[in-house]
Formats: structure tokens, sequence, C-alpha cells
């Protein structure tokens, strides 16, 4: 077990599972060495469905080079529409090549526009909108490039190998690659764009969020500069943390920073004057992105919780007696290994040996909780690590009953990710083929190759 880089112990993530040395080489070189397809679990009527009964017509789109939330944006514009009315399941990376499903309420198929780098394909009409975490997971193609040492992608494969199996890695480290795909497993960490890959703050904002510190959330935000943005940025977000000019901020923020600039015209409306005006401002922003705030600090908590859980030396592929384990979804696509986090049980000494052979074979997954206010907390050692964890970040439960979107009653989720790799190497580039369920990233299981910079 290594450090990780700063930037990703700052949302988190402490270590990386593989001691071998990474490969290094770059990500994203063009979207098209990153490849993401939707997994798709939603069911759709006829496109000449009856459009009262079915209101929201369904795309797939495939997107080269936009944000999900800049194309949904888009697409309400050319529309002339509200774009709370444009729903996906599953927000993607900007800098690929995804394919996914959108839904728009109240149009019909001859209004959807043409719009540039985006392929649409209406198939049908629904019901209901799409809603978040309406997928089954993603398939990724992904190509790292130039990488400094390809040589070494072998001996993480091993490791990963390894730890996905709950075995000893030196078993399984070394050797060349193998033609076929190989079981591997990664903590689940919650990957670093869910914080923002450049600046990831938006767990800080939730965190102010969750503590009623409504104007410091909005500061988090709007200020808060980062040496990784560009100078006109820094100095525009260095300027609202020095005078709270909100006015003179909107002069100052470049126009690419839409929410940021939505902020700061609320609070020139409203006066800025109270912690309910600056709860006003950070409801200015898409209901997706209020959600997306808290839900970020409930993933930095799940990360310092997996990283505890790492560094106390607990199995991530079976259970100890106080674990509360979730069981399969067996409804997912064949070969996904999907978990169904309605359905846990909390390990006793009684249960163990018997969960721990439910967990071998796939049929049940060991979790830790993303906080919210029906969280209930694990016993024996892995509630230790959870109490420890929430006492050091000075949350708890209650902290989530929060008004409007911003309100989270919790979950939890599978520590260990688990997946079929493959790996091929051309010369110095390396291509990696593998799916994962939905809300887990392809980015955890590429950093323990790459052990590097994220933006890199």
């Amino acid at each position: 077990m290594r450090e990780a880089h700063a930037i990703e112990q700052a949302v988190g993530m402490d270590y990386y599972v593989s001691d071998a040395d990474g490969v290094g080489g770059h990500l994203r070189e063009s979207p098209a060495d990153f490849r993401v397809t939707e997994l798709e679990a939603f069911d759709t009527e006829p496109v000449d469905a009856d459009t009262g009964a079915y209101p929201h017509l369904v795309m797939r789109v495939e997107l080269r080079d936009w944000d999900t939330n800049d194309f949904a944006s888009a697409l309400s514009d050319r529309l002339g529409i509200s774009r709370e009315r444009v729903s996906w399941a599953g927000t993607k990376d900007k800098r690929a090549v995804t394919r996914q499903l959108f839904s728009v309420k109240g149009i019909d198929a001859e209004d959807v526009p043409a719009i540039d780098d985006a392929d649409i394909e209406v198939i049908g009409r629904a019901g209901r909108p799409i809603l978040f975490g309406d997928l089954a997971g993603n398939a990724f193609e992904i190509v790292v490039r130039e990488a400094d040492a390809p040589d070494n992608a072998a001996s993480v494969l091993g490791d990963l190998a390894a730890f996905g199996a709950g075995e000893d890695r030196d078993e399984a480290s070394g050797g060349s690659l193998p033609d076929d795909e190989r079981t591997v497993g990664v903590p689940n960490y919650f990957g670093q764009q869910r914080f923002g890959s450049r600046r990831p703050v938006t767990h800080e904002v939730g965190l102010r969020i969750a503590r009623g510190e409504w104007k410091g959330a909005v500061l988090a935000y709007v200020g808060n500069p980062s040496e990784r943005e560009p100078a006109d940025t820094r100095e525009a977000r260095a300027y609202v943390d020095e005078t709270h000019d909100w006015a003179g901020a909107l002069e100052r923020l470049p126009r690419a920073l839409g929410y940021e600039r939505s902020i700061c015209h609320r609070l020139v409306e409203n006066g800025a004057g109270t912690p309910a005006d600056f709860r006003d401002a950070l409801e200015a922003v898409p209901s997706n992105l209020q959600t997306l705030f808290v839900n970020a600090a409930q993933s930095y908590v799940f990360n310092r919780i997996l990283s505890e859980r790492l560094a106390q030396g607990l199995p991530f592929d079976r259970p100890v007696e106080g674990d509360v384990v979730c069981f399969a979804d067996g409804d997912a696509p064949e070969g996904l290994r999907l978990p169904d986090t309605d359905r846990t049980q909390r390990v006793t000494e009684r249960r163990l040996r018997t969960v721990q052979r439910h967990c071998a074979r796939g049929r049940a997954f060991v979790t830790a909780p993303l906080l919210g206010t029906e969280t209930d907390l694990a016993d024996g050692e892995p509630g230790e690590i959870e109490r420890a964890v929430l006492a050091d970040i000075g949350l708890e439960p209650g902290d989530f009953d929060l008004p409007g979107e911003f309100d989270s009653t919790g979950t939890r989720r599978a520590v260990l990710l688990r997946t079929d790799l493959a790996v091929d190497r051309d010369g110095d580039d390396l291509a990696f083929s593998f799916s994962l369920p939905k809300g887990s990233y392809a980015t955890v299981l590429l950093r323990e190759f790459r052990k590097g910079d994220p933006d890199n």
C-alpha cells in the first residue's frame, strides 16, 4: 500500500492498494481515447405513443467532448425550454466520447435540434423522466498514451487481482500481461471528477451546507481559487474572498463560469444580508448541482472511511463482525456485479461465516455509509472507524436534514469494486476495457496503474 497523490488525498483517497510502480502516461489525449457507453436500464414506448400518457421523449445521444450539464443546457436553449425539463441517468466525463440516454418533457421528435459534436437518436417515449441512477452501469474503452513504464502494467494487474480476491499480493505480482480478461478489485472510491477534476471543491461546499454555513458554502464555490485554474479565474475568485463584493465579482468572473455568475446575480438581487440570502443564491444553480454539492460531501466522508479501513487492515472482499453488507441485484446484466443497497444485513458473529461465503460467490458486498438522516452506522471495528471519521470531520447523520434539494436520507455503498479487466499493449500505449456498475468510477481503477497527477 502506497500513499496517493496529494490532490487525491485532498478528497479522501489516501492510498493506492498496489505496491507496484505506476505506468505513468497520459489520459484523454483525444476524446476518442476515453469511450463510455451507458448500460441502459430504462424502458420506453414507441415514438408514436400517446403524448398525454407518455410526455417524455427519450433519446440516445453520443457526445464528443461535451460536459453532460453543458449539453443539457445547450439542448434546452435550442429548444427554448427550461433546463429542468431535460433529464439523464448519470453524468459522464467531458473529454470523452460518451453514449447515454436523455429525456425531454413535452417535445416531439421533429423538435430535436442538430447540435455540434452530438449525434442524437430518438428511441421512444416514457411516462416519466429518466432519473439519476436509471442505468445498470457503464462500459469503458480507455487508452493511456505514451506510458513511461508500460512494463509495470503486469505487476499492477497482479496486485489488483490479489486485492480483489483478498489474497497475498506477492503471490500474484509480476509476469507479463495476460491475453484474456482478469478479475481485479480496487477500493470503490469516488473518483476525482466527483469533486472537480481541476479544482476539487464541491465537497467543501457540501460540508458547509451540512453545517448550515450558507455564506461559507457560497465562498467555497465562487471564491476559493485553485493554482490549476487560469490566472483571470484565480484573480476573480481571490477578489471574491477578499471583498465579498458580488457586483464586482460579476465584472471579473469569466463568462464561462456560468453557475458562479448565477449565484452572484442572485446575491446582488437579494442583498446578501442573511444566511437565507446565501441559501437562496445557491438555489440559483440547477437542482442537480445543488444535490451534487451534498453528494460530494457524502462521497468525501465515504472515501475517508475507506482509507481508514485500509489503514486498519480490514478486508474489503469479505466482512468482519459488525459490518453491514448488501446483496447483489438479481436483475443486473450478465457479468455485471451490481450491488442492491436497498437490501442490507448487519453481520453478527453467528452469521459471519455464512455472509463471508455469500461475498466470496459475488452474492453480497461489504458496505460503508453515504451519510444521511436515515444512516445506521456499522458495529464493531467497522463502526468504530465510521464514528471516528465522522467525529474528525465534525458531522453526524442529522446534519443532512436540510431544505429542498440539499436534503438527503443517505444510503450505503459497496467498499470493493470488482471488474473483469482486459489490458492490451501497443508499443507504449495501453488500452483498458472493462465495465463498472452505476456510480463507480473508471478513474479509480486507472489511478492504480498510472500513480500520478490525475489531471495529467
